[in-house]
């Protein structure tokens, strides 16, 4: 194991994680009116719900299979009978099928940001650079499918379960189990760790107000009277 590869693996996440809380927190402290996802809606809807429908359905599945895949212990996943390799189908099929929605919707929205000359001119540059990024972490992805298909055992799941499970634990061996992981799988890695790098300085910062919005179930009725 290389003096590169533990730090990427080994230390680099807990460096994007430190970057994206800490780095959220001071966005929302300091920077409150630039936080938001700075809608073009107004200036052409055009096939923008379209795009944003399929983006936020297969970047939302995606996300929570993430989570659940990978920091569900592997005990779990025994104990109810589930096998490595169906586990490992289960996954390529959810994360195919999640996976085109979120290219198909992102296309349509990268067609819209990059051709209508109105959105380019008032779209940052930080946020072509994160539509970008996503782009080729989602393209890495899906291409991991291909991959997985070569190891249907559900071994290198397992690894990469374990790696994650690591991490979360503040285990110092968790870059080992990766070492022998293909180069797809190991740069999808790095992309998806380097998004939370990324994420206090962009439009993404509005996912958190997202998930906040589960607050309003619980919030006091808000009483309007008339003079």
């Amino acid at each position: 194991m290389t003096y590169l590869h533990q730090f990427i693996y080994g230390i680099y996440p807990y460096i994007a994680l430190a970057i994206f809380l800490f780095g959220s927190l001071a966005r929302f402290e300091r920077e409150q009116y630039t936080w938001k996802s700075d809608s073009s809606q107004m200036l052409h809807t055009g096939n923008l719900r379209t795009g944003n429908i399929l983006f936020h359905l297969g970047i939302l599945g995606l996300f929570f299979g993430h989570l659940v895949g990978l920091l569900t212990p592997v005990i779990v996943w025994d104990t109810l009978g589930i096998t490595h390799s169906f586990k490992q189908m289960i996954a390529m099929v959810a994360g195919g099928i999640f996976g085109t929605l979120c290219m198909v919707g992102l296309l349509i929205l990268l067609h819209r940001r990059f051709s209508d000359a109105r959105i380019s001119a008032v779209t940052k540059t930080g946020d072509k650079v994160l539509l970008l990024w996503i782009f080729i972490t989602l393209g890495l992805g899906l291409s991991t499918i291909f991959e997985s298909a070569n190891h249907s055992d559900g071994h290198m799941m397992v690894l990469l379960m374990t790696w994650a499970q690591h991490i979360v634990t503040f285990k110092g061996d968790a870059a080992e189990f990766i070492v022998a992981a293909p180069l797809l799988f190991k740069l999808h890695l790095f992309m998806g760790l380097s998004l939370f790098v990324i994420f206090p300085f962009t439009r993404l910062v509005h996912v958190w107000s997202g998930f906040a919005s589960v607050t309003y179930i619980s919030r006091a009725w808000q009483l309007v009277r008339p003079r």
